[in-house]
């Protein structure tokens, strides 16, 4: 049946593309987008505002529908830099309300094996605003990875000169989860990092 409808075929195809999404997932939200035409106009009209509207922010590199972004241009304080690898990321930390400076999206991480090296991502541009605002401290706030924790030593190796200090954020146990079940590695993290009461 669906061999004969190149249409529906294209459409399983396009969304076996996004991440997560197997042969059987994509059937499934292409026979529940077929079930109801409103459902996919208006997915349809979502998709295109998005690839409209949504572009980076020229400042910090988030997505955005304004230029500069709502952080950038809001009453946050410049002079401490947040540096994340995407704008998911941002979104989390965000999130927490915890953190009131501004931010500056890599948009990747330093990954020889993918062919993605510090010239490919914003480095130097974080390099260029941390000269030329008046930036005190610039959280490192890449992921535990392989990856995030290279970009995160080659951030230190280049913005060390410049003077501005330089952290990295915490990591360790989970709140909330058993000693007993967490990996050596974060355990080791953990203790290296820990704090006096």
């Amino acid at each position: 049946m669906l061999t004969k409808s190149p249409s529906l075929m294209r459409l399983v195809g396009e969304l076996k593309k996004l991440p997560g999404v197997g042969e059987r997932t994509a059937l499934r939200l292409a026979f529940h987008l077929l079930k109801s035409p409103r459902n996919m106009t208006t997915l349809s009209e979502s998709l295109c505002g998005v690839r409209d509207l949504v572009h980076p922010c020229s400042t910090c590199f988030a997505i955005t529908e304004s230029d500069p972004c709502f952080i950038c241009s809001g009453n946050r304080d410049s002079s401490i830099i947040c540096v994340v690898e995407n704008s998911q990321d941002l979104m989390a930390l965000e999130r927490s309300n915890a953190y009131q400076g501004v931010y500056h999206v890599l948009e990747g991480a330093i990954s020889p094996l993918s062919g993605i090296g510090p010239g490919n991502l914003r480095i130097r541009e974080l390099v260029e605003r941390t000269a030329a605002d008046s930036v005190l401290e610039v959280v490192i706030a890449t992921n535990f990875t392989v990856e995030g924790e290279a970009t995160a030593l080659y951030l230190t190796k280049i913005l060390k000169p410049t003077g501005v200090k330089i952290t990295r954020l915490a990591h360790g146990i989970p709140l909330g989860s058993d000693i007993e079940f967490v990996d050596a590695a974060t355990v080791q993290w953990a203790l290296q990092g820990r704090n006096e009461l």
